[in-house]
């Protein structure tokens, strides 16, 4: 089988195209940098260097393929990052129309059914809708949660306020969580299987926490005890995140994301479907990656 993966060697494209060159699958990585190509393909891949956001590339780079993994590669330095998302989902879109791929996995998100509202999660909701309008496909989306990567951000906060917090956590609802390894196990299985067929969707999470224990869990691994989480207004959300370095199109979206997550309405359907078994790394082991992180913070 030929394989189109995007994302680069990403925590999850990584794992993913050694899986599938390790069963002896054509396997082709789409990068940006050429600084990839070597890496690439000391993995036993073909590597295909171009941007997503030119679409002639992307229909050449599919056209032959059977099978496609789908993400929306992120990166902080995009002045208008909801623009390039949904540049990228319709490149994909087109690239798809005009290739032999049937089997497509895409890196969604939980919150991607609202379609809108969800911040940097819309464009995925958005994606999802244009490929169900493609005839003959089989499509499964994975939507993990929040991504305990995320909780990185806390560390300067922990280290000079002694607080950890943003502007959602004031209700009874644990934050479910996610680990890119338990993220690459499920999209490794679908890709090498293929079973599924129509469309079909799989929540992802690796535990599930309330904002409150993140805040005591994290702080204690830093010899920070009784650190208590704080809901911030969404003025001082993103007046800490613009300070903190994020773009205007980023602290907005990651704003409405939080607004999201405290409404409840972010997670509802993941509440609905959760999946019968969480993935294997918990809070506490990401605390001791935390703790690595914050002596540098």
């Amino acid at each position: 089988m030929k394989y189109i993966i995007t994302g680069s060697l990403g925590n999850i494209s990584l794992p993913v195209t050694k899986a599938l060159t390790g069963a002896g699958h054509d396997v082709t990585v789409i990068s940006s940098s050429q600084d990839k190509k070597a890496e690439i393909e000391s993995l036993g891949a073909n590597a295909a260097i171009g941007s997503a956001t030119d679409a002639t590339f992307l229909k050449e780079t599919f056209k032959d393929a059977d099978v496609a993994y789908l993400m929306i590669p992120s990166s902080f330095s995009i002045p208008d990052y909801g623009k390039f998302q949904q540049e990228v989902a319709d490149n994909y879109i087109q690239a798809l129309e005009g290739s032999n791929i049937k089997h497509v996995v895409l890196l969604s998100s939980v919150g991607a059914h609202l379609r809108k509202g969800a911040g940097p999660i819309d464009a995925l909701g958005y994606l999802e809708e244009r490929l169900l309008t493609l005839p003959g496909l089989h499509l499964k989306f994975l939507r993990p949660s929040y991504f305990f990567t995320n909780l990185y951000s806390l560390a300067g906060m922990i280290k000079h306020a002694g607080i950890a917090g943003n502007n959602f956590g004031d209700t009874d609802e644990k934050l479910v969580l996610v680990h890119t390894d338990d993220i690459a196990i499920v999209a490794i299985e679908n890709l090498l299987s293929l079973s599924f067929t129509g469309n079909s969707i799989t929540y992802i999470a690796s535990d599930e926490v309330h904002p409150n224990e993140i805040a005591t869990v994290l702080g204690n691994s830093v010899e920070k005890e009784n650190t208590p989480w704080i809901t911030f207004s969404d003025e001082q959300a993103l007046e800490g995140m613009l300070g903190a370095g994020l773009n205007q199109s980023f602290a907005s979206m990651y704003l409405a994301m939080g607004q999201a997550i405290r409404s409840g309405k972010l997670q509802e359907d993941y509440w609905k479907n959760r999946p019968e078994t969480l993935g294997k790394y918990k809070l506490e082991n990401f605390a001791k990656d935390f703790a690595a992180v914050y002596q540098h913070s």
